[in-house]
């Protein structure tokens, strides 16, 4: 399993995702789940993945495959952030067609799914979501996030700390609150974490990291969360358990 999110704001993108992989509780390895395909000054395009590793390791390997022989179609030259996600929907489907009969015959989900953010020249900033199937859909002003992989567990901090007027600055660290709360809950999401955060109309990445497990940022960051969630529970009034009690002899009067 593993967890990818995709947050667009006004000011601009963030993209992040764990690196852990796993065939069962004996077999986890760690991968890269998070690409850079940008042209700087010209466009900038950044991919995410999740789902069966050896269908998203073909398509980004057939991604930059047809980049580097110049093929007719590839990541850049296609006018619109909408075909690029075309684009990568059918190569997806291609790759899916050829192995899924043998994936099927041995009981292997081939299932997988793809964040795709940033911005061409002359367009606004875009962020989607491809599905096995080549379809996609795209974030919007109201719906200011997307998700991949194990992404109950990171939820409810994006429903909770971003909009589309987040700065990209808090959205970057929402991202993060959103792995480490996921990797806290679920072992088959691990880090290190990879995130990348674009400014509009920068046309290229200026800010990028990798948090390793004991990072000292991580941690840091780690340590104030917990302690500002203590800190609010602690500050919730106390539950007025007379009033209940009160109120439930009322609904239910004894004889």
């Amino acid at each position: 399993m593993t967890y990818c999110l995709g947050i667009i704001t006004r000011s601009g993108l963030v993209l992040a995702a764990d690196s852990r992989t796993n065939a069962g509780v004996d077999y986890i390895s760690t991968y890269r789940k998070l690409f850079d395909f940008s042209l700087p000054g010209e466009r900038v395009i950044i991919l995410c993945s999740s789902g069966n590793l050896s269908i998203t390791q073909a398509a980004i390997s057939s991604l930059k495959k047809d980049i580097k022989v110049q093929q007719d179609v590839n990541l850049h030259n296609l006018p619109t952030f909408y075909d690029i996600a075309r684009y990568i929907g059918d190569k997806t489907r291609q790759i899916v067609e050829q192995d899924r009969t043998w994936l099927e015959k041995d009981g292997i989900d081939y299932n997988c799914n793809f964040l795709l953010g940033g911005q061409i020249q002359g367009e606004e900033p875009e962020l989607y979501l491809i599905y096995t199937q080549g379809n996609s859909i795209q974030a919007t002003p109201e719906t200011p996030f997307l998700q991949i992989g194990e992404t109950k567990y990171g939820k409810p901090i994006l429903d909770r700390t971003v909009t589309f007027e987040t700065s990209v600055e808090v959205a970057a660290k929402a991202a993060i609150l959103s792995i480490d709360s996921t990797m806290k809950s679920n072992i088959s999401v691990g880090p290190p974490i990879n995130l990348v955060m674009y400014e509009t109309d920068s046309l290229a990445i200026a800010h990028h990291l990798e948090l390793p497990l004991r990072d000292p940022y991580l941690a840091k960051l780690r340590k104030t969360w917990e302690v500002a969630l203590n800190d609010a529970v602690e500050s919730i009034p106390n539950i007025d358990w007379e009033y209940y009690a009160q109120e439930e002899k009322n609904d239910f009067p004894l004889d």
